[in-house]
């Protein structure tokens, strides 16, 4: 093996595969693409997602703590 092939091998054609990837990553198109930006209209609809789907009820809406009062204890003031 010549020390040109040796380069080429080792050297040019990673380089070349790099060189690709950073041309498809850096594409002008991906660039162009309308972005949120905060204080702007949301024009589009909600999208409600559960990771649960399941878990879900018939009208689809989250269901509400008991009328006894929270469960769970602790918390930011450390009551346990």
């Amino acid at each position: 093996m010549t020390i040109v092939e040796t380069v080429l091998v080792f050297a040019l054609i990673p380089l070349a595969i790099y060189g690709v990837i950073t041309l498809l990553t850096l594409r002008p198109k991906a660039t162009r693409i309308t972005r949120y930006r905060p204080g702007q209209e949301w024009n589009y609809a909600p999208v409600w997602w559960s990771a649960n789907p399941g878990g879900l009820n018939a009208d689809h809406h989250v269901e509400s703590a008991p009328a006894s009062g929270p469960t769970a204890r602790g918390g930011a003031r450390g009551n346990w």
